[in-house]
């Protein structure tokens, strides 16, 4: 790993602009690895084991990795140095048996010490319950009751597929196949995790709760043990019919070796789903089902792990801006080529699931992975429409124009955006027993706002006025007490504040009013000793929301943007951010970084995006570097 020391402002921008060029694959996309905690790896394992098609050599690869990210008290964290997670600590240990270690291991040991200290595995969360239910470690009565006639329930309904998330709609449709046939799994060694439990499985004691602890929360749990009392008699009618309506429905959005919903989770369900129905290995659907979730797999020093999905859109389309602001030319080859890779992929033709509530928006959006039409996301497109914008060729033209369109037509009448639906916000559902994660649902968020209207306000802003005016009140209206916002999909204040910086200076507010001057404040205030920002995912928990245990560089670069966004670029604050980043050790693109910064859903599943440490803190030092040299000290550019 190189110290950079010694060289220059200039010299770095320019030295870790090339090592990002570097990264480009031989069609122009950049991707980087997209790494979870340990359940997803663990639960490719369990998939295998379902499925009775075992692979001991990737097996002992895995084990090496889930040894390699236990914690020293034996639980598994949920992101890096992060606090031990029950659900989390059950799969690691439960994959580990299951590929042939010992329980009288140490790090067994200390790892079931950890759950029967929690309470043991009955005290597990609903998916992991799901997964024990499937291996008969737990009757069916520890999940709650899943109706496969969902699928017959009109848009009017309570509950409708259409009222909550995509990757809820994704993963529940499988799942309530697989519910409805009370599916077992292979498990060709027979190995079980009874020494898990502080009270015997089949003994009564309660499993499902109200995660809200709501009023509607104990009417859903009401309604549960009725439906219960209702499964061998009412809940047969329709059932054969609800099932093939399921199947027909995950087999139209399967999306071939992208795999249904380009999410593991969905793809896992999808493949135990038609074993469950009695397709075989060489069924063509259940095929390339498996064969979306092995691309899925990556090798790191003999050490294999299961990616949740990729990035390459997202990586690219922010790596686009980073290498613009680092100087590269528009009519740079390489630039040219990662721009038409991204065209190429936007979705025009494919009316996906959030025309249910805006049937006459057409399609013009982008995607998260390589492919998933039925699900564009609106911040990649955001960001991608925003870097063709801002390099400026007329053949980008219609594309960022479509998605424009698409993107207006997705604002929800709150102003704000979703990241894939409009008007998702029937927060009541996340009163049912099945919701204890707390993310079934895709309500409008600061961070994914305030990027559309970044491109937006970069694109046309008299043209756009309307919905910017909107979303800048939904802004305000959401601004946290301290000036803060809140970060959905990134750790956490820094990253929802810096983005609505950038779009409050976009947008072209009044960047000296005092709502927006409490915000700069408090991003200064959360500069570190080291002259850098870092936040721990943690933060989520609001009783921690201060917490941080380490400078990092994708945070600082953060900061630092909205910062000078907000027309900070010569205070000192933003100098002692940069010399951060210049000091910091890199390795060819990336700076290093060993904390998470990246969000999946809040409080339940994180992400390290290894791109952020390599375009993140780029962007900023160019920034800095080009605003240092400039009169104006001006952002022009939404992002």
């Amino acid at each position: 790993m190189a110290d950079q020391a010694g060289f220059g402002l200039q010299d770095i921008v320019t030295d870790a602009r090339e090592a990002l060029f570097a990264k480009q694959q031989g069609d122009g996309h950049i991707v980087f690895e997209l790494e979870a905690d340990c359940t997803i790896p663990a639960e490719y394992v369990l998939l295998r084991h379902f499925l009775g098609d075992l692979d001991r050599e990737k097996e002992r690869k895995i084990a090496l990795y889930l040894r390699g990210v236990q914690n020293a008290d034996g639980s598994w964290p949920l992101f890096h140095d992060g606090d031990g997670d029950i659900s989390a600590t059950i799969k690691a240990y439960w994959a580990l048996k299951l590929i042939g270690e010992s329980i009288d291991a140490p790090h067994m040991v200390k790892a079931r010490h950890f759950v029967l200290g929690k309470g043991g595995a009955a005290k597990a969360n609903v998916f992991t319950r799901i997964a024990m239910a499937l291996f008969g470690q737990v009757p069916w009565r520890a999940v709650p009751v899943m109706p496969i006639q969902i699928m017959h329930l009109p848009l009017w309904f309570p509950f409708h597929l259409s009222k909550i998330a995509y990757w809820s709609r994704t993963v529940i449709v499988p799942l309530l196949v697989l519910y409805a046939l009370k599916a077992k799994a292979q498990n060709p060694t027979g190995k079980d995790i009874g020494e898990l439990f502080a009270i015997p499985p089949e003994a009564p004691q309660v499993y499902n709760i109200n995660p809200t602890g709501s009023t509607v929360g104990a009417a859903f749990l009401l309604l549960d043990k009725s439906l219960r009392a209702l499964e061998g008699s009412l809940l047969q009618i329709g059932k054969q019919s609800a099932i093939d309506k399921a199947v027909a429905w995950f087999t139209t959005r399967l999306n071939g070796e992208d795999g249904l919903g380009a999410i593991y989770p969905a793809m896992a369900n999808a493949v135990m789903a038609y074993a469950a129905i009695g397709r075989g290995p060489d069924d063509p659907d259940r095929a390339i089902a498996m064969q979306a979730i092995e691309k899925l797999l990556v090798e790191r020093d003999g050490a294999l792990y299961c990616q949740p999905c990729v990035s390459p859109i997202w990586d690219t389309g922010l790596a686009a801006h980073a290498l613009l602001e680092a100087g590269a030319e528009p009519d740079d080859p390489r630039l040219q080529a990662a721009l038409n890779w991204l065209q190429s992929k936007q979705i025009l033709e494919t009316v996906g699931d959030w025309a249910v509530r805006r049937p006459n928006v057409r399609p013009g959006g982008w995607a998260f992975q390589y492919a998933n039409d039925y699900y564009p996301d609106v911040d990649d497109t955001a960001v991608v429409a925003a870097a063709m914008h801002r390099q400026g060729d007329p053949r980008y033209a219609v594309a960022i124009e479509r998605a424009a369109e698409w993107i207006v037509g997705m604002q929800s009448s709150s102003g704000g955006w979703g990241a894939f639906e409009p008007e998702n916000e029937h927060y009541y559902l996340n009163s049912i027993p099945f919701a204890d994660h707390g993310a079934l649902l895709d309500p409008p968020t600061e961070d994914v706002t305030a990027r559309c209207v970044s491109f937006l306000a970069q694109y046309d802003r008299a043209r756009f006025a309307e919905p910017i005016a909107r979303a800048v009140a939904y802004l305000k209206r959401t601004q946290q007490s301290d000036g803060s916002w809140w970060g959905r999909w990134g750790a956490n204040y820094v990253y929802g504040t810096w983005s609505v910086l950038c779009a409050l200076n976009a947008a072209g507010e009044d960047m000296a009013q005092p709502f927006i001057r409490q915000a700069v404040d408090w991003l200064k205030a959360r500069q570190r000793a080291d002259g850098g920002w870092g936040e721990d995912l943690a933060t989520y928990d609001v009783s921690r929301r201060d917490e941080v245990k380490s400078s990092t560089a994708s945070q600082t670069a953060w900061a630092m943007l909205g910062l000078m966004a907000a027309g900070e670029v010569d205070d000192p604050v933003v100098l002692r951010g940069a010399q951060f980043l210049q000091n910091a050790p890199r390795d060819g693109a990336r700076w290093a970084e060993k904390y998470w910064t990246g969000t999946g859903f809040p409080r339940v599943f994180y992400l390290k995006y290894h791109g952020y440490a390599a375009y993140f803190p780029l962007w900023a030092l160019a920034r800095f570097s080009h605003l240092q040299k400039s009169n104006a000290r001006v952002v022009e550019h939404g992002l």
